[in-house]
């Protein structure tokens, strides 16, 4: 292993389709308040879908994961996307009048289809180092996105909420355990040694992440 952290190693060795995903000009468009509200309302409801299954992808970490402290940061994670994220999703859906059955119901994307089946049937095949590296892309992509909407966010941005939830210490704090999970399990389940694959699996989830962006950017005013 070198100095450098796995995380950041992935990241760099990435860094067109990183990019791709965190200067995405829907992001820019939430950051700047200028996103359509429709835009914001479809993106909402799909991620709303999506943290159910991200949420169970922990719950599925935590099973394949060995240390007791480790098992109880992947199950604090899954409570985060289900007692922080999502409620966040549903205020403001229940303010254009969408309620969280509604929201529950909603035809999922197959954006979010593929990347969901490929996060979960990667972990079901794979070790839990296969799965943390499927699941960083977006927990340590959100904090860095928050970071940077929040250090240039006006006061009457309509996105202000969403943007300080993600930039906010609750969310760094679970961002914090995943990232030195991340580098023990590198240490321990021979990350060095099976690097290229591991990168190939950060790579794909990356990509997903801007598919999923870009799905909310080309939805139309009606919102699903």
């Amino acid at each position: 292993m070198t100095d450098t952290p796995f995380f950041d190693r992935l990241r760099a060795d990435a860094a067109g389709p990183w990019s791709r995903y965190i200067r995405h000009p829907f992001v820019l468009a939430l950051g700047d308040g200028s996103l359509p509200a429709p835009k914001f309302r479809n993106f909402l409801v799909q991620d709303y879908l999506f943290l159910i299954q991200y949420a169970r992808a922990y719950v599925l970490l935590a099973y394949k994961l060995d240390r007791p402290e480790d098992m109880r940061a992947a199950l604090a994670t899954a409570d985060v996307l289900l007692t922080g994220e999502m409620p966040l999703h549903v205020r403001y859906c229940a303010g254009w009048g969408l309620d969280e059955a509604q929201m529950r119901a909603a035809p999922a994307s197959l954006e979010m289809i593929a990347y969901t089946r490929y996060v979960l049937e990667l972990g079901q095949a794979g070790d839990a180092l296969d799965l943390m590296v499927a699941l960083a892309p977006c927990i340590a992509g959100y904090a860095e996105i928050g970071a940077m909407l929040n250090a240039g966010l006006r006061p009457d941005n309509p996105y202000a909420d969403w943007v300080a939830a993600y930039a906010g210490p609750e969310y760094n704090q679970s961002v914090a355990a995943t990232m030195a999970m991340l580098e023990r399990l590198a240490v321990t389940r021979g990350g060095a040694a099976r690097y290229d694959a591991l990168l190939n699996i950060f790579v794909q989830a990356t990509e997903c992440e801007a598919a999923f962006w870009e799905t909310g950017w080309r939805a139309g005013a009606k919102a699903s």
